[in-house]
């Protein structure tokens, strides 16, 4: 079956400042479900001036208790990973990121892009859009896609809410139209 989830938000914060809060959001302690990010690689095009970065996050297992009696799913941590091209010149970061847990029987995709916003050059445009899928788990792929639905949704606000916090710690108030 599959569900999707899909985000929008402005930050009323210029381009390079919304990159840089996204680029050093997580560990945060607002989240304590990321214990790690690292990147494992990063290299910059000298001819277009993109910046690739692959990084891979840790996080805590966040399955119900009572689900984890499930043997698969009994894990310590999942990890993800995320590559993102960042387009100074362009003014636009696109990232991709996937879980590198569980791919037997879940994939869990989302694509992101942050941009200039159309409405002010000065705030930044998000869109992303994330995409479950679990297979092979029997009846409990529907009781596993809802709740990793869910489970997504929030962490999508959660993240938001970091990324206004981060923002407006380092960069003072949101800029007015």
């Amino acid at each position: 079956m599959g569900i999707t989830v899909d985000v929008h938000q402005v930050f009323k914060y210029p381009f390079e400042q919304v990159v840089a809060s996204f680029l050093r959001k997580y560990p945060n302690p607002m989240d304590k479900n990321v214990i790690s990010v690292k990147i494992v690689e990063e290299k910059r095009d000298v001819s277009t001036g993109i910046i690739y970065r692959k990084r891979i996050a840790v996080c805590q297992n966040v399955v119900p208790e009572v689900l984890r009696k499930v043997n698969i799913l009994k894990v310590p941590d999942i990890r993800l990973e995320e590559e993102s091209w960042l387009n100074p010149q362009e003014r636009n970061m696109a990232i991709q990121s996937h879980c590198l847990t569980w791919t037997q029987y879940a994939s869990m995709k989302e694509e992101s892009v942050f941009r200039e916003s159309m409405e002010n050059p000065n705030w930044t445009e998000f869109i992303q859009k994330g995409r479950i899928s679990i297979t092979g788990v029997g009846f409990l792929n529907y009781v596993l896609e809802t709740f990793a639905s869910t489970f997504l949704r929030q962490g999508a606000q959660k993240g938001i809410r970091i990324m206004e916090m981060l923002l407006k710690e380092q960069c003072g108030a949101p800029l007015a139209e």
